[in-house]
């Protein structure tokens, strides 16, 4: 992925990404979700039913669900495009010299999976010659899906308003509120954040917005891009855990960089904004001076 500054975005800049036909990108994001469908299936098949669980070298969980699922993703990947690669947190970097690699986090949020919180999903991004080209997120326990390919939108599905089909597509779109006293702020771990020291004025942030909640793992991406809210922040990251956010934010209308305003997404922070807001952003997290918007 791109790693040049940029403070280009929005749809149509999204759209100048594209590496493929749409009918390509298309496919891919029309596969994943027919993958997902059997991730689900697993995913609540152990879901407060205690799952086997052991520790990584990192100390972090894994489960029997994360291990099965990532297996799926894999094994379907590479028989339906076996030139693809793969990059998975569970098994690795399968990718060699592919052009076109799938990043797999099978559960993203274990922790909340392990305590019975719904708040957990499968993620699935795609990047061609190091750019990434759609992102997929399945929360079966919420009922919702967020996908998105380039030059394609951004979408999601259940949960809809009024009488709407949960099962109908509607488009997703950040919000254009300008000032950060209107914004509302979604996190995951300030602890982990400011010990970090990549974001002293996050303090401040908070002060600044109109509200703030802890909504973290995917679902604080999907509320930017739903316009639900305006600013995610995030850290110890993998690229697995953002690559499909990062996408749906983009084709959105929204803007996702590190906390040093650079688009490398695999630097361990993330920022994803409006667009509109993200430059103020970055100068309070930083704690420097200037307009905040």
């Amino acid at each position: 992925m791109s790693r040049a500054a940029s403070a280009a975005f929005g749809p149509r800049w999204s759209a100048s990404l594209q590496r493929g036909t749409d009918a390509e990108l298309r496919g891919w994001v029309e596969a994943a979700l027919r993958w997902c469908d059997a991730a689900d299936e697993i995913a609540l098949r152990y879901f407060r039913e205690a799952p086997v669980t052991t520790r990584k070298p990192d100390r972090t969980f894994v489960t029997e669900a994360d291990t099965a699922i990532e297996r799926l993703i894999r094994d379907r990947i590479a028989a339906e495009l076996p030139a693809h690669g793969v990059v998975g947190e569970e098994y690795g970097n399968d990718a060699g010299g592919a052009s076109v690699r799938w990043y797999v986090d099978p559960i993203d949020g274990t922790h909340n999976y392990l305590r019975g919180i719904p708040i957990f999903a499968t993620l699935l991004g795609v990047e061609r010659d190091g750019e990434l080209q759609a992102g997929i997120i399945s929360a079966p326990a919420m009922g919702v899906r967020w996908y998105a390919w380039r030059g394609g939108g951004a979408w999601a599905t259940g949960l809809s308003g009024g009488s709407a089909d949960p099962r109908t597509p509607r488009r997703l779109r950040a919000t254009e509120i300008a000032s950060l006293d209107e914004a509302q702020l979604v996190y995951a771990g300030p602890r982990d954040l400011v010990a970090t020291g990549r974001a002293p004025g996050f303090s401040k942030l908070v002060d600044t917005t109109w509200r703030e909640r802890g909504f973290g793992e995917f679902w604080g991406y999907g509320l930017v891009a739903e316009g639900a809210a305006e600013i995610m922040i995030e850290c110890g990251l993998k690229m697995w855990d953002v690559a499909a956010p990062a996408v749906i934010v983009e084709e959105a209308g929204g803007r996702i960089t590190d906390l040093d305003g650079t688009r490398d997404l695999g630097s361990g922070t993330t920022l994803a904004t409006n667009g509109v807001l993200h430059d103020a952003v970055l100068r309070i997290v930083a704690d420097r001076e200037g307009p905040t918007g």
